[in-house]
């Protein structure tokens, strides 16, 4: 049998629907996603910690999930929304249920809700923190009181660092590569491998590790909070910085490294989090989004080429483009909204991109960035 679910937002918007998760309660900032398909890796994406992830497409679940298309050791979303939950799930790699999944990663779910009038919402009034109750916290004459009640106590992702908080406790080794059907990931131990890259994991994707362990690159993952001394130490070929979720401005410890590198020859590259956080260390400042970018069809622009990509995205901070010092250019913009999309450094070997290329899911439109980065590391050899 069905059991109730409520989404509040701050605003005092509500919405009854049924409940596809587990049981209980849970805040965070509410936010709406256009892709169409990877619902799975969607969830385990580490960027949308604390965030509660609307899927526009309204069909979600329909193929099942499996132990494959993960990018994280787990769930990292507060919360799913979704239109409609199919009653049976086919695909000849299903293993779960999306809503089983769910329940054994203790992760809250609402469906059977207007998503088109709540992306509408977001959209016009931007990111709203908001809250879902379930199950029996769902229940009761006061539920929809709670819930707003717990929508309005969550205090928002400005100025909040959780780089660090899902950021791995310790280093440790990379060697797996890119998924082929009917093969799974391949092992690269046994391959040429002759770039060594430290990454530092701010909430790093597993698809960007195996994208750069398929380019010949041998990857030591560090924490986030890991100083650039040690980093140098191992004497890497290049560092990358990794995608996150967040505020990257409380990330103090991120700048200071990033700025202690940038002194040196070493090839940096950033995503996401990554991009933002090599801005800041250049001198340039960042801005909290409307309603951010989530989705895997947004245009972005080389401004060399001219060339016109198809992205996935996933961010509600931006490099603010008018605070880009002299020694910073904007690579990349967003046809969107006109957002800076890509910086490089003129002075130094660094480059970075704020969508993710790794494509995972999504187009693989700037999936040549990996490329440059091994092609610097290759030069400065």
């Amino acid at each position: 049998m069905s059991k109730p679910a409520i989404l509040a937002l701050e605003d005092g918007s509500i919405f009854h629907g049924t409940a596809i998760g587990a049981e209980g309660q849970t805040s965070g900032e509410v936010v709406f996603n256009t892709a169409m398909t990877g619902y799975q890796e969607i969830l385990t994406d580490p960027s949308y910690t604390r965030q509660i992830v609307t899927l526009t497409y309204p069909h979600i679940g329909n193929t099942g999930v499996n132990a494959e298309d993960v990018e994280s050791g787990a769930i990292a979303a507060a919360g799913l929304v979704i239109r409609d939950l199919p009653l049976l799930a086919s695909s000849f790699r299903s293993e779960q249920t999306l809503s089983d999944y769910l329940v054994s990663q203790n992760v809250l779910g609402i469906a059977d809700i207007d998503t088109r009038r709540l992306t509408r919402i977001l959209r016009d009034k931007g990111a709203q923190n908001g809250a879902i109750l379930a199950g029996a916290d769902a229940e009761g004459d006061d539920a929809v009181e709670r819930a707003l009640a717990a929508a309005k106590a969550f205090p928002g992702l400005k100025g909040m660092d959780l780089a660090k908080v899902v950021s791995c406790q310790s280093s440790y080794e990379w060697s797996e590569g890119e998924w082929t059907l009917g093969e799974g990931y391949a092992d690269t131990t046994q391959s040429e491998r002759p770039f060594h890259v430290v990454a530092y994991d701010y909430g790093v994707k597993r698809n960007i590790l195996r994208m750069l362990a398929s380019r010949g690159c041998r990857l030591t993952i560090v924490p986030a909070q890991t100083p650039a001394a040690e980093v140098l130490a191992m004497q890497p070929d290049g560092i990358f910085l990794a995608n996150g979720p967040g505020d990257p401005e409380p990330c103090d410890y991120a700048i200071k490294a990033i700025q202690e590198v940038l002194e040196t020859e070493v090839p940096v590259f950033g995503i996401c989090l990554g991009h933002q956080l090599l801005a800041l260390a250049s001198g340039a400042k960042t801005i909290k989004m409307s309603h951010g970018h989530h989705g895997a069809n947004h245009p972005v622009q080389d401004l060399d080429s001219g060339k016109v990509m198809i992205t996935s995205q996933n961010h509600g901070f931006a490099a603010d483009e008018a605070s880009l010092p002299a020694n910073l250019r904007a690579t990349h913009r967003s046809l969107f909204d006109g957002t800076l999309q890509g910086i490089e450094r003129t002075d130094r070997p660094a480059f970075s991109f704020q969508g993710h290329p790794e494509a995972s899911p999504g187009p693989r439109d700037v999936a040549p960035l990996f490329d440059r980065f091994v092609a610097m590391m290759q030069a400065r050899r």
